[in-house]
C-alpha cells in the first residue's frame, strides 16, 4: 500500500526553485496582472508563501525575474536552429515568422499584463549591448535559415533578416496593426513576392 503524500513540495536546488517560480507565476500573471498576489502564486508553484521570499526578496523581484524569463531569446532561437532545412525557402520562413510570432505575442501579452507599454530599461533598452546583441543573434538565425537559397535574393541575407523582423514587429503588435495581424504566409509573400501583380509591376 503508497504511502500517503505529505503534499510538501520536493527540495530543489536554489537556480531551480526560482526557475520553477517564474513558470508558476507567469501564466498567473498574463491572466490577473501585477496584482496577483503571492499567495495565489505559492499556490500555483506548490510551495509556502513563505518560499516566495526565501528565494526573492520582494514580489518585484520575482515579478522582474518574470519578464526577464519572457524576453530570453534563448528558447525562439534554438526553434529557429531546429527549422528543417530541408523545405523550400518559402515554407522555412513561414516556418520562422511562426516562431517569432508566438515569441512577440507572449512579450506583449505580459508587458500589457504588468501595464508596460516597452520591455524594462535594464536589458533591453534600445542600444544596450544585450539588446544589440540579441538583435545580432536573431538576424543571424533568419539568415542562416536561407542558406544556399542566398543566390535567388537580390539582397543579402541579412538585409532580408532585418526586414522579415520589421514585418513579423509591426504585423503582430496588437497597436501597430490595428488589431489586423497579419498571418506568416501573408508576411512570407509579402516579402518575398511584394504586393504588385507578378509581371506587372507597378509604374
Amino acid at each position: 500500500m503508497n504511502s500517503p503524500r505529505s503534499g510538501r513540495a520536493r527540495r530543489l536546488a536554489p537556480d531551480a526553485r526560482r526557475a520553477a517560480l517564474v513558470e508558476a507565476t507567469l501564466p498567473l500573471v498574463l491572466r490577473h496582472g501585477a496584482t496577483v498576489s503571492t499567495r495565489r502564486i505559492a499556490e500555483a508553484a506548490g510551495v509556502a508563501e513563505g518560499t516566495i521570499f526565501s528565494v526573492f526578496p520582494h514580489k518585484e523581484a520575482l515579478m522582474r525575474a518574470v519578464t526577464a524569463a519572457a524576453l530570453d531569446p534563448g528558447a525562439t532561437l534554438r526553434e529557429l536552429a531546429a527549422v528543417d532545412r530541408s523545405l523550400p525557402l518559402r515554407a522555412r520562413l513561414v516556418a520562422a515568422v511562426e516562431i517569432l510570432q508566438s515569441r512577440l505575442t507572449g512579450v506583449f501579452g505580459l508587458l500589457d499584463a504588468l501595464g508596460m507599454h516597452r520591455p524594462p530599461d535594464d536589458g533591453e533598452r534600445c542600444g544596450h549591448p544585450e539588446h544589440t546583441s540579441m538583435n545580432d543573434a536573431f538576424r543571424a538565425a533568419l539568415a542562416d535559415l536561407v542558406g544556399p537559397d542566398a543566390a535567388s535574393l537580390r539582397v543579402p541575407p541579412q538585409e532580408l533578416a532585418h526586414v522579415l523582423r520589421l514585418l513579423v514587429f509591426s504585423g503582430t503588435h496588437p497597436r501597430i496593426c490595428d488589431g489586423s495581424p497579419l498571418g506568416a504566409e501573408q508576411i512570407v509573400t509579402t516579402l518575398l513576392d511584394g504586393l504588385s501583380h507578378p509581371g506587372n509591376p507597378p509604374c
